[in-house]
């Protein structure tokens, strides 16, 4: 695909530039672009080991440093949409149901920049389009290491929240220093 591919919609889901029409996934995206007003850009993937986290029901963990320096705590699972959501309006209502779920575990969109939608896959977002993009490829990662992880040691427990402070801040907020 190249940048004539793409199509450009408003946040009203009114097609701006481009001759294809756009994601069926649009209606997820304008909800998250309109409750979490910092972002700028939204990836829906279906990548294999997110998606298997996904379709699992469960939450990653933070195990490690990596996971810690792009996403503060667990990635979050949030429910299976249900039968009347689905049947009624399933790509808002999957918006919804990630900013709903955000607001109620009071989670910040911007430190964790993903989530993983039961027996479905990753959103993820930044403040343009390339960010987005590099979160998804993090979350990926982040997935794989995490179930491999578990397979070495199903005993596993989460990185101390210490040492998961220190690597998310040392890139993030107003006193980091993380640089290379």
């Amino acid at each position: 695909m190249n940048a004539d591919d793409m199509v450009v919609m408003d946040l009203d889901g009114n097609r701006v530039e481009g001759k294809y029409k756009p994601s069926s996934d649009t209606p997820t995206h304008l909800i998250l672009y309109k409750r979490f007003p910092n972002i700028g850009g939204v990836v829906h993937t279906h990548s294999s080991y997110a998606t298997s986290w996904a379709q699992s029901g469960r939450s990653i963990p933070c195990y490690g440093t990596t996971h810690a320096d792009y996403f503060y705590g667990a990635i979050p699972c949030v429910r299976c949409l249900t039968k009347d959501e689905i049947e009624a309006d399933y790509e808002t209502n999957t918006g919804i149901l990630i900013a709903d779920s955000f607001e109620k575990e009071n989670l910040d969109y911007e430190a964790v920049p993903g989530v993983l939608c039961k027996n479905h896959g990753p959103f993820t977002w930044g403040k343009d389009a390339h960010e987005a993009v590099h979160n998804a490829v993090v979350l990926e990662e982040v997935a794989k290491m995490a179930y491999r992880t578990e397979l070495i040691n199903k005993e596993v427990l989460p990185a101390p929240s210490e040492l998961q402070d220190k690597h998310y801040f040392r890139k993030h907020g107003k006193n980091a220093y993380y640089g290379q």
